[in-house]
């Protein structure tokens, strides 16, 4: 435990004061320091150089101006059907955009940059079974709209009603909601309606416009606690092996700009990976006070991952072990996961929230190495081992 310990707290100390926003220098010395750290835990670590597309922040809040000056165009008579045709393209971008659609808005306004992936072996080289534990270890710009004082009050003044809900806000709702509503109301010749469209949309430009100029935080939590994990987990599976299971250890880059270099692996790895013989357990901020495993995820359409078997597998590996895990729990965002989950693999997602069902410090500068919850991030890596163990055995 104490070895496991000082490995966590090495890990996220070493690497949470680079700057790592994707596809910078910084996340390439954190993807190198990473693999260089697995070597030395006795796997067989590679840097894998892929392409990605930037977007994000400057790409929503692009669209949001052009939903906004689209409504204001359409109070003109005569403009009101190409101003509903223009912003219900851009609903359609936005929503095509942060659900890992096929992009067309980010490939037509930016160019391909460099990011960098860490693909470590161990466990039984030669084994039919392959688990990919997932992370990784870029790192995501803060922004006002990140604050979760709402969150925390609305926990506070009504417990029950939080207590209640297991799928996260749909916040990106109300971002597709603005262009939406001035496309209907230009169809519709809904004034009222296109107004409140245009300020919806003006309001959404303004706070990626934020996002796009903020600093990158130090992402202990958000996601170093899951690289952390991998690192420790290879020096567990090297002084204990593990038969009948090869574990490939992946930290992406790219992630926080909604998924990156988990593109590049997919494109690499999957036609290897026999889905039938392949499952991949994606770790994401494990450093909150409590461990949940996600049933599913999706910012538009909430989409559950494929066989429920593997999570169920995945459940009874931390009873065993002793690890507490909460199921039943959806997010409203996207991880990395979806790529294999939508590839047909069986995915399975280990998390965290606190008492106000909230990522510790998310996208906040205060998601720093001495807020995390190591005992948590522990819990994380007994139930990564655990799983390992249990599809080794599985018959």
């Amino acid at each position: 435990m104490e070895i496991d310990s000082t490995t966590l707290r090495e890990v996220v100390e070493a690497l949470a004061p680079l700057e790592r926003r994707a596809g910078s220098p910084a996340e390439e010395r954190a993807a190198r320091w990473i693999a260089a750290r697995l070597s030395d835990a006795g796997c067989q670590a590679e840097v894998e150089q892929e392409q990605f597309l930037d977007g994000y922040a400057p790409l929503i809040g692009g669209l949001a101006a052009v939903g906004a000056a689209a409504g204001v165009a359409g109070l003109a008579r005569g403009l009101r059907k190409p101003a509903a045709a223009v912003a219900a393209t851009v609903a359609a971008a936005i929503a095509d955009d942060i659900s890992n659609g096929p992009r067309l808005a980010r490939r037509a306004t930016t160019r391909p940059r460099t990011t960098w992936n860490v693909v470590a072996s161990c466990g039984e080289a030669g084994a039919e079974r392959t688990l990919v534990v997932l992370a990784h270890h870029d790192a995501a710009p803060t922004g006002r709209i990140f604050d979760d004082r709402a969150q925390v009050w609305l926990g506070r003044r009504f417990p029950g009603l939080l207590e209640r809900i297991d799928t996260s806000l749909p916040l990106w709702w109300a971002v597709l909601a603005a262009p939406a509503m001035v496309a209907l109301g230009a169809a519709r010749d809904g004034r009222g309606l296109q107004r409140g469209g245009v300020a919806g949309c003006l309001l959404t430009a303004a706070v990626f416009a934020d996002i796009a100029r903020s600093p990158i935080v130090p992402g202990a939590n958000d996601n170093l606690s899951a690289v952390a994990v991998l690192v420790a987990l290879a020096e567990r599976l090297r002084s204990d092996p593990v038969a009948g299971v090869r574990v490939l250890l992946v930290s992406c880059g790219a992630e926080e700009v909604i998924q990156g270099g988990i593109y590049g692996f997919a494109a690499r790895h999957f036609p290897a990976l026999d889905s039938e013989r392949t499952w991949f357990l994606n770790l994401e901020s494990v450093g909150s006070p409590a461990l949940v495993l996600l049933e599913g995820e999706g910012p538009v359409v909430m989409e559950d991952y494929p066989d429920r078997s593997f999570r169920d597998l995945v459940a009874r590996a931390a009873d065993n072990a002793g690890a507490p895990l909460r199921r039943g729990m959806r997010a409203r965002n996207s991880t990395d996961a979806v790529i294999p989950s939508r590839a047909g693999y069986p995915t399975a997602t280990l998390a965290s929230m606190d008492r106000y069902k909230a990522v510790s410090n998310y996208h906040q500068m205060t998601d720093t190495p001495e807020n995390l919850d190591y005992t948590t991030v522990r819990h994380a890596l007994v139930v990564a081992e655990a799983t390992a163990r249990a599809l080794a055995a599985r018959r």
